[in-house]
């Protein structure tokens, strides 16, 4: 492996945190100097220092090879959870070393899990720099990287490819440098217009750029106990669910939209089950809630149905219920709900509906080749024929997905003495969704020190989509038994 292209390129990631870093400190100075701000401006100096340093002293490497970029993406995240956990664990309060480094890890896959009990005892300087970690990871760590790479570059393409998922490339049907150009422009617009719309629904302009960062991100972290509950305000409840939805779709169907002003894009079949699955779901939690009697009426049940259907679906996390009190029927409906989630192509996590889709096409070939033998079936997504060489590494997906979560759920009871809340901690964070049920509708503060580790590996696995972590394990491990 070449350690200098690795070492520079992971040096741009950490100076991107560095960056947020110092707009945070800029945060506490503005309000006064809070109490966060020496904590704040000693991780800036260690991370700009670390990210600086190859720079200074290692020569400018172009050439990378597939080894090379799956290091750099592996390093990128997990020295951002690094850096990342500084301000927390140097603030103190109820960060410990291990506290701090699951909300650093929350923070960055965009999955809005917390172990803090008080979000508003936070000062505000450390709560923009937790929103901040949302907006860097829902973007990419990565994606930061390739936006400063020249776009003629090798390097550029290569990490991109690698980064960005084959659903994600094929969402596009655009070239790698365009691609990245695309996600990015889309995303700061959402985020733009979701802060504007924020602050026209009531929301202070601290709250509104905040809560901006989480929801384009699809993470979940709130300033507020109560998270959007908080307001009781039927506007910013709309607006929340309207960016949910908008940033849980592919980032190229709003780009076409935008470019072709047609709303032809729209008829995109995986958009539709999309939007069809989350319809049902959100009308099946509506009658739940008015006949429960948690809804005050049809009108708040729809509310509160619509609502929190698209925050599980988009794997933001965001909360008008108390999901604690939740019966075992819409705990149970919004689990499923939480597995799959939105599209590839958006910044949501899950396993993504564009793969449960191939895998019922897929099911519904292999029934009809049942049926009628010498037949001749096709899978089709939309006007293209999926070839079996472009399902299978799908299907393969999902049933190492699925795997993955049940021994993360065997793994937390086995350390942690049959914890009951194990597979609402692994299926919120592998989906990278935040949100759960029971004792951790909340926070996470109370569960075991094993359990928050193994979640947080969830999460890794979750965010990067499982094969950049197996691929640096096996060149680690795997090498070192070849020799």
């Amino acid at each position: 492996m070449n350690f200098k292209v690795i070492s520079r390129n992971v040096g741009f990631a950490l100076l991107t945190s560095a960056f947020f870093m110092f707009l945070s400190i800029l945060v506490s100075v503005a309000g006064g100097n809070d109490s966060a701000l020496a904590a704040l401006l000693i991780s800036f100096v260690i991370t700009f220092i670390i990210g600086v340093f190859p720079f200074i002293f290692v020569r400018k490497a172009q050439n990378i090879t597939l080894q090379d970029g799956y290091m750099i993406i592996f390093l990128s995240w997990t020295l951002s959870f690094v850096v990342g956990m500084l301000p927390y664990l140097l603030w103190g309060g109820p960060f410990t070393v291990v506290n701090a480094w699951f909300e650093s890890v929350s923070g960055y896959t965009t999955t809005g899990s917390t172990i803090l009990e008080n979000v508003e005892a936070l000062p505000p300087s450390l709560l923009f720099w937790r929103s901040s970690t949302h907006f860097i990871g829902g973007l990419g760590v990565v994606v930061f990287l390739l936006l400063i790479i020249p776009s003629s570059s090798p390097l550029r393409r290569r990490l991109a490819n690698m980064e960005l998922s084959a659903l994600t490339r094929d969402a596009f049907m655009a070239k790698t440098n365009k691609t990245v150009y695309i996600f990015t422009y889309i995303y700061i617009g959402l985020a733009l217009a979701a802060f504007i719309c924020y602050i026209l629904a009531g929301m202070s302009p601290f709250d509104a750029i905040n809560h901006a960062f989480s929801v384009v991100s699809t993470g979940g972290f709130s300033t507020r106990n109560l998270s959007i509950g908080y307001y009781d305000s039927p506007a910013v409840n709309i607006v929340t669910i309207v960016f949910m939805m908008l940033c849980s779709i592919h980032f190229a169907i709003i780009y076409m939209v935008i470019a072709t002003r047609s709303l032809r894009p729209l008829n995109n079949s995986v958009l539709k089950f999309y939007v069809g699955y989350v319809i049902v779901a959100a009308l099946i939690m509506t009658v739940n809630f008015h006949s429960s009697g948690e809804g005050n009426g049809w009108a708040d049940s729809a509310m509160k149905g619509l609502f929190m259907t698209a925050t599980f679906s988009s794997t933001t996390g965001f909360s008008i219920c108390d999901t604690g009190a939740w019966t075992s029927f819409p705990h149970s409906l919004m689990m499923v709900v939480a597995l799959f989630c939105g599209m590839a192509g958006s910044t949501s996590g899950g396993m993504k509906v564009d793969r449960l889709v191939v895998l019922l096409k897929a099911f519904a070939r292999q029934v009809r080749n049942t049926l009628h033998p010498s037949s001749v079936a096709e899978v089709r997504m939309g006007h293209h024929v999926v070839k079996d060489e472009d399902i299978h590494p799908h299907i393969l997906f999902i049933a190492i997905y699925v795997l993955l979560l049940l021994l993360s759920v065997l793994l937390v009871m086995l350390f942690c003495g049959g914890d009951a809340n194990a597979l609402d901690g692994v299926v919120s964070s592998m989906g990278n969704v935040g949100l759960s049920f029971g004792e951790l509708s909340s926070h996470y503060n109370g569960e075991p020190m094993a359990a928050k580790l193994i979640y947080t590996l969830d999460m890794l696995l979750g965010r990067i989509e499982i094969y950049p972590v197996f691929a640096v394990l096996y060149l680690v491990f795997g090498r070192s038994n070849r020799k």
